[in-house]
């Protein structure tokens, strides 16, 4: 068994695997250990092995989806995309269809990249930063696979000249105004700026939401497949969603509106069948379409 050593990034790893496969090193011959990652009790530093002679032909679209699935934090991540490239190497095509085990695999870490990058569009808040050298607006998050780096240009192209960061447990991104920085380890600063005690427009926020909530539109699956619960505690509105949704079970689902706005006088909404998909309002800084709100 050759144990590799890298640094954990896609660059790295892609030299590293160049090296594998003129030495013919096949798949279950290899184990892929990160840099952070603890040594085995029986894991030997390994000296670097001289670089191989031979040239090496691989399309810049088989790259291009490794490069993407190499985003997806979980098991064997950096294991199934060398197999995925030996046996295409090998002449096996298939190794990266969706009919193909490996090539399955591999496209449903690439849903769920995409689905990670679209959550970083639609749940990031910025607030705007009082502390003293900090950018105009901050925000946290935590997401669940390495996106920040490639999807964060998102909003790039919305903020314009102002300067913003988005810190999260493991790296980080900042933009002055015209270049985007990231960092594989979030800087302790930037960490404490976004995690900074919210500012008096969240307020806003939660009154905003409070009273645009409809509790006859409210359908708990679709809310959750759409806002899953993990970024809750992250939104101004979260702390709100379960009191709204507890109050929409007990019986105000008869009205179409917030609960605040039923009791007065005037003409009742109709009430809309559960199962409807009405998209609520958005108010995000970001500029995002996708739902912020329970229905």
């Amino acid at each position: 068994m050759h144990s590799l050593r890298f640094d954990g990034t896609f660059a790295t790893w892609r030299q590293a695997a160049r090296r594998a496969l003129l030495q013919g090193l096949a798949p279950h011959q290899l184990q892929w250990l990160d840099e952070e990652a603890a040594p085995g009790l029986f894991d030997q530093p390994a000296e670097r092995a001289p670089e191989p002679n031979g040239r090496l032909r691989v399309s810049p679209e088989l790259l291009e989806l490794l490069e993407s699935a190499a985003q997806y934090c979980g098991e064997e991540r950096w294991s199934l995309l060398y197999r995925v490239l030996w046996r295409f190497v090998q002449g096996e095509r298939s190794a990266v269809l969706a009919g193909d085990p490996d090539g399955s695999e591999l496209h449903r870490r690439l849903k769920a990249v995409r689905r990670e990058a679209h959550h970083l569009h639609a749940f990031v808040r910025f607030q705007p930063s009082k502390a003293q050298g900090a950018p105009d607006f901050v925000a946290w998050f935590e997401p669940a696979h390495d996106i920040l780096a490639s999807a964060s240009g998102h909003f790039a192209e919305r903020l314009g000249k102002h300067s913003w960061l988005i810190a999260t447990p493991r790296d980080g991104v900042f933009w002055d105004g015209q270049r985007l920085q990231h960092e594989r380890h979030c800087p302790v600063q930037w960490q404490a700026w976004a995690r900074q005690p919210e500012d008096d427009g969240q307020a806003l926020w939660r009154a905003y939401y409070g009273s645009t909530f409809n509790p006859a539109r409210l359908n708990r699956t679709v809310m959750q497949q759409h806002l899953p619960v993990r970024f809750w505690k992250h939104l101004p509105e979260g702390p709100l969603i379960p009191q709204l949704m507890s109050e929409a079970r007990a019986g105000a689902q008869r009205d179409g509106q917030a609960l605040v706005l039923a009791g007065r006088k005037g003409k009742r909404i109709a009430q809309i069948n559960e199962g409807d998909a009405v998209r609520p309002p958005s108010g995000s800084v970001s500029g995002s379409d996708a739902p912020d709100l329970p229905r």
